[in-house]
Parts: C-alpha cells; sequence; structure tokens
C-alpha cells in the first residue's frame, strides 16, 4: 500500500518546530511522540510505527522545502553543534567539533541535508519538494 505525507515547511522554523511537524504527520494516531532525534527520524522512516506502519512505499511531499532548507541550515546547524559541544554534553565532543569545522569552512552538512540524506536512504520513499510561492 502506497501513501501520501506532506509536510508544511512553513510550519518549520527550527529542530524543534520540524520535530513537531513530523510527528503530527506520522505519530498522530500514536500515544507517544518521536524525540529530536536524526536517529529517532531514520528509525521512524523504516516503517514499523507510526503512519508509516504496513505502508509498502511513500511520496513525502515537502511545502516550502526552500523555507525549511533555510531554518534547518548554516545556524541553526552551527546551534546544534554548539549544544552538543557543551561541557555537560555527553555527546562526542571530537565528532561534533570536526563536524563543526566542516561546516565553517562550507564543506559540511547542514541539519537540513543530513534530513534529505536520511529520507532519501530509505528506498521505499520518494521525496517531492516544492518551493515557495512569491
Amino acid at each position: 500500500m502506497s501513501k501520501q505525507f506532506i509536510i508544511n515547511g512553513n510550519s518549520i522554523q527550527d529542530i524543534a518546530s520540524f520535530y513537531e511537524e513530523i510527528n503530527r504527520l506520522f505519530m498522530a494516531d500514536e500515544d507517544w511522540k518521536i524525540g529530536n532525534s536524526l536517529d529517532a527520524f531514520n528509525d521512524l522512516l523504516y516503517g514499523g510505527f507510526g503512519a508509516l506502519r504496513n505502508v509498502d512505499s511513500a511520496e513525502i511531499v515537502w511545502l516550502s522545502i526552500d523555507k525549511s532548507s533555510e531554518a534547518l541550515g548554516i545556524a541553526t546547524t552551527r546551534n546544534y553543534y554548539m549544544d552538543k559541544l557543551k561541557p555537560d554534553s555527553p555527546f562526542n565532543k571530537k565528532h561534533f567539533e570536526e563536524e563543526l569545522v566542516r561546516l565553517e569552512n562550507g564543506t559540511g552538512e547542514t541539519y537540513f541535508d543530513t534530513i534529505i540524506e536520511i529520507i532519501r536512504e530509505h528506498p521505499n520513499l520518494t521525496l517531492v519538494g516544492y518551493i515557495s510561492e512569491g
């Protein structure tokens, strides 16, 4: 069974609002939500739960994808990395330091780029993006 899901890019201003939109779209019938985690997003796309449960293939239509790209771009990604580098952070600081250097050099991925890469890694999903009108 194939389904279509429409992401409203106008609803995305930061990482938290991206996950709010994803939970609205994919987790509406569940009594729990995925957290603000790229790993959780990737797990969701495997289809074992939420709206993708028992779905053979799906089309993800991303409206105003350009606005989402900007909202989840360099500034947001920089803040994300800086948060991972805080003294009390349990994350691999060396990894995030290297990612921050790549981002600053213009060779690294933004948070948005990573999301797109995750979607494209799932062969049962097709991504269609539309830029904003006007």
